[in-house]
């Protein structure tokens, strides 16, 4: 029981950032219905702006977020207006091929200036924790549940309760019918889009200090990413929450019981069954 409760832990605690990376990718897609395929090397190119904080300055990878969180809004808004912007009307294909190409061309890019190696954020709470009983609990992986779960809640709030939130709500839900309404869907896309950039690059900081650095990393974000918005639902923050915590948790009980080179195995069969048997995902066709 105490090394099912141990894993249990761990993996809601590793499925809160999880679920930060999902909420990105499920408002792009709620309000723009853009896969994108670049979501993962946003979130990398987070890691290494942490990276950068802490070897160049000496600033504490999760303090780092009052900065990464702006300059990624910043970038995202920047890969909005100055490419996704221009195929929001093109063939599905065509976005996704445009995606994928900006993927390639951040992590050849980080490649270019950083080589391949990987890199390794070590700070004096890397490899430590604290007990609750019989239960080891990462201070790592503590810290960042708790900023997630203060930075999905304060996203909530925004979308519920101010006239910009509901703006983007209002888009997501019928684009035509905002733009009748008097919304500025281009800038509502844009919002997004930051939000989304921000979103990717906060988790990314706070994963940094368990997980190495490389920039071919993003390509396995990105699809956890897929799996998570698609398991809780297309377009649903909610949804896109709970599947975060269930991959996180799937991930942990199956490298435990199983094996840890088969927990990957184990979430896509899991997201398989719920394919087969929910094709819209757990909270069904749920908006934002």
């Amino acid at each position: 029981m105490t090394i099912f409760l141990q894993s249990l832990i761990s993996g809601i605690l590793i499925g809160g950032v999880y679920a930060l990376i999902g909420i990105g990718l499920t408002i792009i897609f709620g309000v723009m219905r853009v896969i994108n395929f670049a979501h993962g090397d946003i979130m990398m190119i987070g890691m290494y702006l942490t990276y950068n904080f802490f070897t160049l300055a000496g600033v504490d990878p999760f303090a780092s977020i009052a900065f990464t969180i702006p300059l990624m809004f910043l970038f995202g808004a920047f890969l909005q207006k100055t490419f996704i912007n221009r195929v929001l009307g093109a063939l599905p294909q065509n976005q996704i091929l445009l995606t994928i190409g900006l993927g390639l061309i951040m992590s050849n890019t980080m490649m270019f200036i950083y080589t391949s190696d990987y890199k390794i954020l070590t700070t004096p709470y890397s490899s430590s924790s604290f007990n609750i009983g019989a239960i080891s609990i990462s201070w790592p992986l503590a810290i960042s549940f708790l900023i997630t779960a203060a930075i999905t809640l304060l996203l909530y709030w925004f979308l519920m309760r101010t006239d910009t939130g509901q703006a983007i709500r209002a888009t997501a839900q019928d684009r035509e019918a905002a733009q009748l309404m008097g919304i500025n869907v281009k800038r509502m896309s844009i919002l997004a889009f930051g939000m989304g950039a921000a979103l990717a690059g906060t988790a990314g900081a706070l994963v940094s200090p368990t997980y190495y650095i490389f920039p071919q990393i993003g390509s396995t974000f990105t699809l956890k990413a897929f799996v998570i918005t698609v398991l809780g639902g297309m377009g649903s923050i909610v949804g896109a929450t709970i599947g975060g915590v269930i991959i996180g948790v799937a991930e942990s009980l199956g490298a435990v019981y199983i094996s840890s080179g088969w927990k990957d195995v184990v979430v896509f069969v899991l997201f398989l069954l719920v394919l087969l048997f929910k094709p819209a995902g757990l909270l069904g066709k749920s908006k934002m």
